[in-house]
């Protein structure tokens, strides 16, 4: 018995022992529940091919995404103050950031680039919700004036595209602070006579929504994405009454006046490209020709010309007599 139990048992569930799946085979649609094969889905661009769902994108491949040929070069960054307030919760502030970059594989929440959408110079700034919920914290305020530097510099648009839970609570009032640095930001391309254009994904939320985020010539969002200053929760406890389901959606906002356009993310590229080259060439871009007068109204021109010949002898006529 013992034979059986230890030898020819152990035997017989190895051979029914199912394979390993990898981890990273399927995901599921947040929206609709729906199981997608991992390939498909990120050659879809990480849209739901059953419901349209726009999944979160990594910075990276959002620059790719936009960029011409998916070419663009990352812009080294200033080194900001680490862990200014030597903050502790349950871990330290600094461990957070170490687990954080190893995760993202960035030194921030921020990524910022230059390249041409359209044949125009570019410059993105790109928030990646994958590092610490996107929060702005002094390395985003630094990133976004750095961003607004350049373009003035290239004469290039700026393009924002926030992803963000909102200010970093780890840096207090110093995140804080950031909001109005990001706002000098934008002064600095608009009086400069560039156009500031904002893409808004899913999430952009708190300080951010309250910043920088609200002031673009043109803001653009992708389908679906949550966009407002305090979460639906809060809203709804504070003043005491439902909100609509749809509240602080894109499509809600496109509604209300709040965003410019709504554009699925596999046209994005051929859209703000479209956009930059209307505010960049304001003019016509090819040679404007004259309308041709139509024959009827040519002949009315000629007749009303014939009448002023015929009567201006004969007022001559009567000032003689």
């Amino acid at each position: 018995m013992n034979w059986i139990a230890n030898y020819v048992r152990p035997k017989i569930r190895g051979l029914m022992k199912s394979r390993d799946v990898p981890e990273d085979l399927w995901d599921k649609c947040p929206s609709c529940g729906q199981m997608i094969f991992t390939r498909e889905l990120e050659k879809n661009l990480r849209v739901c091919p059953h419901c349209g769902h726009h999944l979160r994108l990594a910075a990276k491949k959002r620059l790719e995404l936009l960029f011409d040929d998916g070419k663009f070069t990352l812009v080294e960054l200033p080194k900001s103050l680490v862990d200014p307030l030597k903050f502790r919760d349950r871990k330290r502030y600094g461990e957070r950031l170490k687990e954080a970059q190893g995760k993202s594989g960035g030194q921030d929440a921020i990524v910022v680039a230059h390249g041409t959408m359209g044949g125009h110079p570019t410059v993105a700034a790109c928030f990646d919700f994958s590092f610490m919920g996107g929060s702005m914290g002094i390395a985003v305020g630094e990133g976004l004036l750095a961003a607004a530097k350049l373009a003035v510099l290239q004469e290039a648009a700026l393009i924002a595209i926030p992803a963000s839970g909102g200010a970093r609570m780890q840096e207090g009032i110093l995140s804080l602070m950031q909001m109005p640095r990001s706002i000098i930001a934008v002064d600095m391309v608009k009086e400069a006579g560039l156009p500031y254009i904002v893409l808004l994904t899913d999430p952009t939320t708190g300080g951010v929504s309250a910043s920088f985020a609200m002031l673009g010539d043109i803001a653009v969002s992708e389908p679906g994405a949550i966009i407002g200053f305090a979460g639906r929760r809060v809203i709804e406890e504070t003043i005491r009454e439902q909100l609509p389901p749809d509240f602080q959606t894109a499509e809600y906002l496109l509604e209300h006046g709040m965003v410019d356009m709504v554009v699925d993310r596999r046209e994005l590229r051929e859209r703000l490209a479209q956009v930059i080259d209307l505010l960049r060439r304001p003019g016509p871009s090819a040679k404007v020709l004259p309308l041709k007068q139509p024959k009827a109204a040519k002949e009315e021109k000629e007749g009303a010309k014939q009448d002023k010949k015929s009567k201006a002898p004969a007022a001559e006529s009567d000032e003689e007599e």
